[in-house]
């Protein structure tokens, strides 16, 4: 016979997360139509956000592209020695 699953423990009015406080969610508020053009926004922009996030990938390729290709050419020329 199994062992007893303790999953359920988690829901049950004893369980270990039952003495647990829900956590308040705050959201920011809803803007206005008529204020459209008067408020800036705080926000930046999703591009520029990821920008800055994966600054380092377009390097990073420049890189492999280069080990490749150098790696390619190599290949290129050892068929053409060892034939």
């Amino acid at each position: 016979m199994g062992k007893k699953s303790r999953r359920k423990a988690k829901y049950r009015a004893g369980g270990k997360f039952a003495h647990r406080v829900p956590v308040e969610r705050v959201y920011p508020p809803k803007p206005t139509l008529e204020s459209k053009a008067v408020v800036p926004s705080v926000e930046p922009s999703v591009p520029s956000v990821q920008a800055k996030r994966y600054q380092y990938i377009l390097p990073e390729l420049r890189h492999i592209g280069i080990i490749s290709g150098a790696l390619f050419l190599i290949l290129i020329i050892l068929t053409f020695i060892l034939r």
